[in-house]
């Protein structure tokens, strides 16, 4: 056996086998807007994060176990009472259907989560679920539910992680979702971004949040990223992955590079699970068309949703006037018109561009199963936007 060490996670603490320490190549990891980059329009919310939509919450558990296993579980909880007997309303967009997204039918059909929300490796989905839903009918005031549709999204961290051994326990997926709080959320290479490769560097978790003028409602919109996913990597437009030389088809482009002859090209493929909150009072429906626009925020950082990325977004509202109890025969909402929807939409591109930028800017390079991510180099990054105005010296 090797001896216990330290799973980090938020705010708990669980036993697993020696680490090995993460490097940052000596470079502070800092957000976005540390940079100077601020998608859009609107202004974040206190922690810019999913948290700023009152009463969601985040848990993370990170595994490291050894030199081979780095996973781990994300969960986002819609708010602070029981799930499936205070529904609230939901819908899922594939943009690229290439992945593994537990409940995701069930979603589509009555337009409403019945748990919480679960990220992790894509091996460990059904353990995860499973773990997911005894915890689940343990609650109170569970003891006549005979189904439950847990919601699982993944992405395939198998270059970082040792995924054949499906690390993911249920002790793991119980305490990401027991220590699940407000406030700050930990980005980077932590919980289900504890391996992920996002466009050739360390991916992992990443959030942000806008909060749209009282004249346009006053409402918060939060988002949640897994990143693992590829393409040619843009910064409010400024082509870093160009300039830092490592991006999808970079060899194709440059078959006169000697170098390059013979090296397998990147294709862009991987996973991305964005999860998208809000207060404002929406309908399935027209969630569904907030999660669409998730696809708009990706596009901006580069992606072309390839052949082999799943690319998942699910929409939820937390707001009283459409929540649903789980046995009312009948429910009254009180929902958003169609009309009012446009700003909704902006706040929603704009935190999932600014939240992809947070996964890769915060992760820290990692080692694992005989392969190194390395963290995206922050100093160049920076030269690379004063060079093209986005960032000042």
């Amino acid at each position: 056996m090797v001896s216990p060490s330290t799973v980090l996670f938020r705010g708990i603490a669980l036993a697993c086998m020696a680490i090995l320490p993460l490097a940052a190549h000596g470079q502070e990891r800092v957000r976005a807007r540390d940079l100077g980059v601020a998608p859009g329009i609107f202004s974040p919310g206190k922690f810019n994060a999913i948290t700023d939509v009152a009463g969601v919450r985040v848990g993370q558990v990170t595994l490291r176990e050894g030199d081979k296993v780095r996973t781990g579980v994300t969960a986002v909880l819609p708010h602070a009472g029981n799930a499936y007997r205070s529904r609230v309303p939901a819908a899922l967009h594939v943009g690229n259907g290439y992945g593994k997204f537990a409940g995701g039918s069930q979603v589509d059909e009555l337009g409403e989560l019945e748990t919480p929300i679960l990220l992790t490796c894509t091996l460990c989905v059904w353990k995860a679920a499973d773990a997911m839903a005894a915890w689940m009918l343990e609650q109170p005031d569970m003891q006549e539910v005979r189904s439950i549709n847990p919601v699982v999204g993944e992405t395939n961290d198998g270059d970082l992680n040792d995924i054949r051994a499906r690390p993911i326990t249920a002790d793991a997926v119980r305490k990401a979702l027991e220590g699940a709080t407000t406030g700050p959320v930990e980005e980077g290479s932590v919980g289900a971004g504890t391996g992920t490769i996002a466009f050739g560097w360390k991916g992992g978790i990443g959030t942000s949040s806008r909060v749209l003028p009282a004249s346009l409602g006053g409402w918060t919109v939060g988002v949640l990223v897994q990143t693992n996913f590829g393409g040619v990597l843009q910064v409010m437009g400024a082509p870093v992955g160009r300039e830092l030389g490592r991006y999808s088809f970079q060899n194709a482009v440059a078959q006169h590079d000697a170098n390059t002859k013979g090296m397998a090209d990147d294709r862009g493929d991987g996973s991305v699970i964005i999860v998208i909150a809000t207060d404002a009072p929406l309908s399935d429906r027209n969630l569904k068309r907030v999660a669409s626009r998730a696809m708009m925020g990706l596009g901006r950082t580069g992606s072309s949703a390839s052949n082999g990325s799943g690319d998942y977004a699910l929409a939820f509202s937390t707001a009283d006037s459409v929540r649903r109890a789980f046995d009312a025969p009948r429910l009254t909402t009180t929902e958003l018109a169609n009309a009012e929807m446009s700003a909704v939409f902006q706040a929603s591109v704009d935190a999932v561009e600014e939240a992809v930028y947070n996964s890769l800017f915060m992760a820290t390079t990692v080692t694992g199963n005989g392969t190194t991510a390395e963290a995206i180099p922050l100093d160049r990054v920076r030269r690379i936007l004063v060079e093209h105005g986005i960032h000042s010296p």
